[in-house]
Formats: C-alpha cells, structure tokens, sequence
C-alpha cells in the first residue's frame, strides 16, 4: 500500500533507463553537491552571525555522522 500518488514515476524509470551510465553517474554528483549547499545555506539561515569557520563545522560533524562505514 503506497499513501502517496506517483504520477510521474513511470516518466521518471524511463528517463533514467534513456540516460548512459556516465550520465547517471553525473547527476548523482550534481545531487549530491546541490545537497550540501542546501545543507550548508539551511546552516547560514539558522546562524546568520556565525562564521564561516562555525558553519563548517557542524557541516562537517553531520557528514562524518552520515558516512557510510560500510566502504
């Protein structure tokens, strides 16, 4: 049982089935990297007098939480 509609999920599979591995590859990057400067900017908001030493360090904290030891 799925709560939430995915009209465009069908579009989506073929979309990334059209894409070459080098592509796929590529958008993970960019995906990535737009997360950590959401993250970072969501940082900058909530601390706007802080550093950008002070900012980097929960950035930092956070990601070292999050890495997948498993590699």
């Amino acid at each position: 049982m799925d709560p939430k509609t995915r009209p465009n999920h069908a579009a989506y599979l073929r979309a990334l089935r059209q894409m070459s591995d080098e592509d796929k590859l590529n958008k993970a990057f960019e995906l990535s990297a737009m997360t950590k400067e959401l993250f970072l900017a969501g940082l900058r908001e909530r601390f706007p007098a802080a550093s950008e030493d002070q900012i980097r360090r929960p950035y930092l904290e956070r990601v070292r939480l999050c890495h997948n030891r498993n590699f």
